[in-house]
């Protein structure tokens, strides 16, 4: 099957990497200094602080030239509009691999709902100029599977196929029967724990403040509230349940883990502001309570 990885950040730029040393089919698209950048130099990447620089000479595309059987969309929530109208005029199946809870009907209203797909990224790290760095455990031995499914909770050939090329290429994979619930779930966190991040300052900042993760938390349980369905996965209702103080503690610590300092959290770029505000809204389209 050939593939199309659209988007060469950090994900992107880790997942397409990862089908090319697989033996995969794999074109990556990216465009201006990014695009200069892969020509030159293929992605690289570093494993957290080495100063190793491994070199994987993915194949990159400016603009897509159609035939591919998969597009893996890996971009910002904020810059989805704009990837729709390119995908529109492709063929194949289109895999969503981001932050999103505004549902499948605008993705499938704007090029076929029968291409949809959704999923999100189990790949990350930070953007060290063009060098990515990652921990080597969430590149190729990640404990948490990458869930994807379809947007009606089907398990179709098409999904089986998809999850076996993914585990095949060492990417480890799941089909996840309650995609569209799994997205508003991880929305309901991610936003106000990105928001409060991105106001601190970066995840370590936050730690040291245990007040501003304690509003954090009482945000966290007022999104979880308002989802239109019960939380997926089911452990996202302790974020409700558990005693305060324990989760303040719990969410200190990992604020200050490697696995946080480690990934998107660290990024407090005006994109990232951009892309917590569109979350935010397609949360508050569609809350219980709105």
């Amino acid at each position: 099957m050939k593939l199309l990885v659209y988007g060469a950040g950090v994900c992107g730029s880790l997942f397409a990497a990862r089908l090319h040393e697989a033996g995969l089919d794999v074109s990556l698209l990216a465009r201006g200094e990014r695009l200069a950048s892969l020509r030159r130099h293929g992605v690289q990447l570093a494993e957290e602080d080495s100063p190793v620089v491994r070199r994987v000479p993915v194949p990159v595309v400016e603009h897509p030239d159609g035939g591919y059987g998969l597009t893996a969309v890996v971009v910002r929530t904020h810059q989805v509009d704009a990837v729709l109208e390119s995908l529109a005029g492709l063929e194949g199946d289109a895999l969503f691999l981001h932050n999103w809870a505004a549902g499948a009907e605008s993705l499938g209203a704007a090029i076929g709902h029968e291409r949809v797909l959704l999923g999100f990224p189990s790949l990350g790290g930070t953007m060290d100029g063009d060098v990515i760095r990652y921990r080597a455990t969430n590149f190729v031995t990640s404990r948490v599977p990458m869930p994807i499914g379809e947007p009606d909770g089907r398990t179709t050939a098409r999904l089986e196929r998809i999850v076996r090329e993914f585990r095949t290429a060492g990417i480890k994979t799941k089909a996840e029967p309650r995609m569209d619930a799994w997205l508003r779930t991880h929305a309901a966190f991610a936003v106000p724990l990105g928001q409060a991040v991105h106001a601190a300052g970066g995840p370590v900042a936050l730690a040291d403040d245990p007040d501003a993760v304690r509003d954090m938390l009482h945000l966290m349980r007022q999104s979880l509230a308002a989802l239109p369905t019960p939380p997926v996965p089911r452990a996202f209702a302790a974020l409700q349940t558990l005693p305060e103080g324990l989760l303040v503690a719990v969410l200190r610590r990992f604020l200050r883990s490697t696995t946080a300092v480690h990934s998107g959290l660290s990024d407090v770029s005006p994109a990232t502001a951009a892309e917590l505000g569109r979350l935010a809204e397609q949360m508050r389209a569609h809350a219980k309570f709105r």
